[in-house]
């Protein structure tokens, strides 16, 4: 891709304007050091010094089309408690539309603490609750993706399994969008997995799809069943996420893998988020397949350089391409 091309492309991002729907995370960074174990337990203790809380889930995947320079709103749910209000504030904070974002008493939103000694990970604990929504709830919901379908230039959908897609609700939402004509980005979990029906893009990892379609799959059958999962999904492009291998990419003409582009890889954390975000934007911006997962390779690389869960930003990304493409 020439800087003229990569140019091209990138300055349509801000005008595009997307929507995110799916599960909403907090992700809780607790920093601190280590110099002793506890004399309760055989682990460390750890003196906090600092904490992070950043949007995760659904909610990151928003935050990196906003500092992509997207225009960004969001349909999710979170708690009634403190986490929440929290999450919502980061949202708002950075520019993304969150009147779509209900409330439910029944559920604590969900959050993922880490906490880290001297750069490394001691341990982490997850806050959720992973049952349906509720019919009112769900109701709800359906308003409020009616109420932004117009003038979208495209609509991703986010699915970690905690609850908010229900084969019937996604059923709906997959109806709606369809009538309206929007552009649909899938990045699925296991529990739905062949229920995201007639999108642009469907963006498994290779986990996802190797358990899927466990029943008599081998690697050598790869690029077979990869197209047979996007002829039974009727879906225009299969992407799978293959971590050091870079990604696959299914369509009419066949499979093509594009290697990674990362430099140094610090902490793969949230790499999908970004791979679906860049992808979308790029392809709603006019870029070829081969473009727009060339982009979304490099983003991906890029936020595996950083420890944590980090957003891709345009200076990132022009970074990274210009190392890649510098003479």
């Amino acid at each position: 891709m020439t800087p003229d091309r990569f140019t091209e492309i990138t300055g349509q991002f801000s005008g595009k304007k997307i929507l995110v729907v799916g599960d909403l995370m907090m992700d809780t960074y607790m920093w601190g050091t280590s110099d002793r174990i506890s004399p309760e337990a055989p682990v460390p203790v750890v003196h906090v010094t600092s904490v992070d809380n950043n949007p995760g889930g659904a909610a990151n995947v928003a935050l990196n089309l906003s500092s992509l320079g997207a225009k960004v709103s969001v349909v999710g749910v979170v708690g009634d408690d403190s986490e929440g209000m929290v999450l919502k504030d980061l949202l708002k904070n950075t520019k993304i539309g969150i009147d779509g974002i209900m409330k439910d008493a029944d559920r604590p939103t969900t959050v993922k603490a880490r906490v880290i000694a001297q750069g490394h990970q001691v341990v982490r604990t997850d806050r959720e609750v992973t049952w349906n929504l509720s019919e009112e709830v769900e109701n709800k919901v359906m308003d409020a993706i009616e109420s932004h379908v117009s003038a979208l230039d495209a609509v991703i959908l986010q699915d970690y399994n905690k609850g908010f897609f229900g084969k019937d609700s996604l059923s709906r939402i997959l109806e709606i969008l369809g009538t309206a004509n929007v552009p649909v980005y899938a990045d699925p979990k296991k529990d739905n997995f062949l229920e995201f029906k007639h999108v642009r893009l469907f963006k498994p990892n290779l986990n996802e799809f190797e358990s899927a379609l466990s029943a008599g799959y081998t690697s050598d059958q790869f690029e077979s069943h990869g197209q047979k999962l996007r002829e039974t999904l009727g879906a225009g492009i299969v992407m799978v996420t293959r971590s050091e291998k870079g990604v696959s990419l299914f369509t009419e003409d066949g499979m093509q893998t594009i290697p990674t582009q990362a430099r140094k890889v610090h902490d793969v954390s949230g790499a999908g988020d970004t791979v679906i975000s860049a992808f979308t934007l790029a392809d709603v911006s006019g870029a070829s397949l081969e473009e727009a997962a060339n982009l979304a390779n490099l983003a991906a690389g890029r936020v595996c350089e950083e420890v944590g869960v980090v957003p891709i930003t345009m200076d990132m990304l022009s970074d990274i391409y210009s190392h890649h493409n510098s003479d």
